[in-house]
């Protein structure tokens, strides 16, 4: 049994497994539209979620399975004090696979150790999102054609944004990847990204508080909104949130073929007009989230 706790969970061969089993699923989807009858997958949400959520109920759906759980920490035990090792060895009698989301970094990882069914991690904190970055890298694999030779820009939270961290760590491994990282000095990527992972494995990597000068540059843009859930200081936020909008402007000095990404939900960081723009992929990026949890369901029930 496994459980995807982090993006390098799986091996890079495993990785491409999943990405192949994802684009048949695109070709294909009625070919997968039963394989799941008679399983149930477990939805744990402590923390809100529009994609993720859905997204992983949609996949179970899409697979001919069923979905039980619960959308908020307020409508659980949880709000009683039970811990999530309790829940999840409860849950462990109800479900065949279960995906996890919580505001604590570990949470996922805890109930893997007293769990009896693969757990997925659906974001912990600010710590960790697999599946966003499964879903991240088959946008990239399907519309740019390749996980080598790019150079990736990050814009905004780095230094909270899971979604960045989890990419980086998957983006490493591939050959010919650099990175350039825009932000405020408040928000820098964590320095255990930095020292661990970008230096401790020679990876390029520039960092800068000007977009617009990295525009130029960039294979991928990876825009982020600044987190209000994740600042203890109002005060803080206000002063940061809108400090990168990308806008038809700054897109005008990109390449032609670059992509725009983004994790979603969207505040004021990418202006609505640039939603038009053939390089803006992150809706379509939400779509194959559907796609990808699909695939890794499959694996982890072994039904592939």
């Amino acid at each position: 049994m496994k459980h995807i706790i982090s993006p390098t969970d799986l091996t890079v061969s495993e990785l491409d497994e999943l990405l192949e089993l994802s684009e048949e699923i695109i070709a294909n989807p009625k070919k997968f539209s039963d394989v799941c009858r008679g399983k149930k997958l477990a939805t744990l949400f402590y923390e809100p979620s529009t994609r993720t959520r859905l997204s992983f109920e949609a996949a179970m759906l899409n697979l001919g399975g069923s979905v039980l759980g619960f959308s908020s920490a307020d409508s659980s035990s949880a709000a009683k004090g039970e811990s999530v090792a309790d829940t999840i060895r409860v849950v462990s009698s109800y479900a065949d696979i279960c995906a996890i989301r919580h505001p604590k970094e570990g949470a996922p990882y805890v109930a893997s150790l007293y769990s009896s069914i693969p757990v997925i991690n659906a974001g912990d904190g600010g710590h960790n999102h697999p599946t966003q970055t499964f879903t991240d890298l088959l946008t990239i694999k399907n519309l740019k054609g390749r996980l080598n030779n790019l150079c990736v820009g990050f814009c905004g939270d780095l230094k909270f944004g899971r979604t960045v961290h989890s990419l980086i760590n998957a983006l490493v491994r591939y050959e010919n990847i650099s990175f350039i990282l825009i932000s405020p000095e408040e928000l820098r990527v964590p320095e255990y990204i930095r020292k661990e992972v970008l230096e401790a494995g020679n990876i390029p990597f520039e960092e800068t508080t000007n977009l617009e000068k990295a525009m130029p540059k960039l294979d991928i843009l990876y825009m982020t909104r600044v987190q209000r859930e994740r600042f203890f200081n109002e005060e803080d936020y206000i002063r940061l949130k809108d400090i990168y909008i990308l806008d038809e402007k700054k897109m005008a000095a990109a390449r032609s073929d670059m992509l725009v990404l983004h994790p979603l939900p969207r505040v004021n960081e990418i202006a609505t007009e640039v939603d038009s723009d053939p390089r803006a992929v992150y809706f379509k990026q939400a779509q194959y989230g559907v796609y990808v949890r699909m695939a890794l369901i499959m694996k982890l029930l072994e039904i592939v």
